[in-house]
């Protein structure tokens, strides 16, 4: 099955806040509160995404989401230690920044068609997962949630 890529996935559902916000009467200017959320939300994300690539590629293993099966490292520190889908997690607070910069807060729910859409994904992996490190995985499962 084609994999559309998350960062992919995350650009079409960012069109679509702005579709939204368009159909809602357009974009607003951003109160000072809902800017600095958003701002928050983009940098966290972004910081977050980047943790965990650069926790993968230096464990040597990939972070490429259309071949889990490639995977030759758990990786269960840095922001790994508190999500297991911290590149996903980012992507998503990405999204909801995004959504608080178009003036309507009503576009941040995006960020759960986005979760939705990536859910079958993240099946995927885990179970590509399960199946190469078996009980480190499950202990690792068993102990950091999928998202928070």
């Amino acid at each position: 099955m084609p994999v559309l890529v998350p960062p992919v996935q995350t650009a079409l559902w960012a069109v679509g806040q702005q579709v939204a916000a368009r159909a809602l009467g357009g974009r607003r200017r951003p109160g000072r509160l809902s800017a600095a959320a958003a701002v928050t939300c983009i940098g966290v994300g972004a910081a977050t995404a980047a943790t965990a690539v650069r926790r993968f590629t230096g464990a040597g293993t990939t972070y490429e989401p259309w071949e889990p099966e490639r995977a030759s490292v758990l990786v269960t520190d840095g922001p790994n230690a508190f999500t297991r889908n911290p590149m996903y997690l980012g992507l998503t607070l990405v999204l909801v920044g995004n959504g608080l910069l178009t003036g309507r807060p009503a576009t941040c729910l995006a960020a759960a068609g986005l979760v939705t859409t990536l859910t079958p994904q993240i099946r995927r992996e885990e179970a590509a997962l399960a199946g190469i490190f078996g009980p480190e995985w499950t202990a690792y499962s068993g102990r950091v949630r999928r998202w928070l």
